[in-house]
């Protein structure tokens, strides 16, 4: 963790938000100068070579990785079906270690079969934390804004709370706290300590009317921070975040179609445009540290 905001490294991309395969990705955002990235699974097990190939690549493109995704509608189930997802989530701990990952991401259930008592989520929670506890992998639990029981932080961080164990934290998404019009001043009952992740992203217009349409601009209109009509609101939130304490990482993650139709380096450079602007404009302008603010591309060995 960096002793102070807006370096290099406390900026990175997922490499959800670049087409291509697994090597491409992890070469555009080392290239574009970010130093870390965010994994996701799908792209780590769709390796032609299997997964330690997938394993190798990562290692070998010198990128830390910020953390692995996404575990979904784990917690509040019974049954087989709680049996199974156990499993589901044996299996992802195992390939979040092999990739050097120390945060797995769980996002909040959608699932109509979950139950909707808070005890009972925040005792699966505690379940799945200590299953990764030997790992050595912190579980950030994050509120999808279209989740049936949790689509707000706060709720997250209440059940977080609840489960009351070490490795058991809270993940931010700017989207869905912005899509939820959750109040940015309720931040102020979490403990920076236990935000584990925070990721970010933008998107292109006002009113999101439905849960249909937040999915819908989830999964394909997002943008990156800066350049789309929420950009007050992003830098209030990374301010807050600051200020709060909070000194861990942030990623991009950008769920947009046109970028998936865009040269690999074109996407990774508006991504870095992105941390130019949060690191240079808002946190420094926020947060003055002259000397130390300024942000630095990643120096790489040759």
């Amino acid at each position: 963790m960096s002793q102070f905001q807006g370096t290099m490294d406390d900026f990175g991309m997922d490499t959800i938000s670049l087409a291509g395969p697994l090597e491409a990705k992890l070469k555009a955002i080392r290239d574009a100068g970010f130093g870390q990235v965010m994994l996701s699974a799908r792209d780590v097990v769709g390796h032609p070579d299997g997964l330690e190939a997938a394993v190798q690549a990562v290692k070998q493109s010198g990128l830390r990785v910020t953390g692995f995704q996404v575990l979904r509608d784990f917690e509040g189930l019974s049954g087989h079906l709680h049996d199974y997802k156990i499993d589901i989530a044996k299996s992802m701990l195992e390939m979040c270690a092999a990739l050097g990952s120390k945060v797995l991401l769980v996002c909040s259930s959608t699932s109509t079969h979950a139950t909707q008592d808070l005890d009972h989520i925040a005792a699966d929670l505690r379940k799945l934390a200590m299953l990764a506890v030997p790992l050595g992998i912190k579980v950030a639990f994050e509120g999808l804004s279209w989740g049936r029981t949790i689509n707000e932080f706060t709720t997250a961080w209440d059940v977080v709370f609840r489960a009351d164990v070490p490795n058991l934290g809270i993940g931010l998404d700017s989207f869905h706290m912005l899509a939820a019009k959750t109040p940015l001043d309720e931040l102020e009952i979490l403990d920076p300590e236990k935000i584990f992740l925070v990721q970010l992203a933008d998107f292109m217009w006002q009113e999101i009317h439905s849960f249909e349409e937040r999915m819908t601009t989830a999964r394909h209109f997002r943008v990156f921070p800066g350049e789309g009509v929420h950009s007050e609101a992003t830098a209030d939130l990374v301010t807050r975040l600051y200020k709060l304490g909070y000194r861990g990482d942030y990623s991009f993650e950008v769920f947009n179609d046109d970028y998936q139709q865009l040269p690999l380096p074109t996407v990774a450079q508006r991504a870095w445009k992105s941390a130019q602007w949060l690191g240079e404009d808002v946190l420094r302008r926020s947060v003055p540290m002259p000397n130390q603010i300024r942000l630095r591309r990643a120096r790489w060995d040759t």
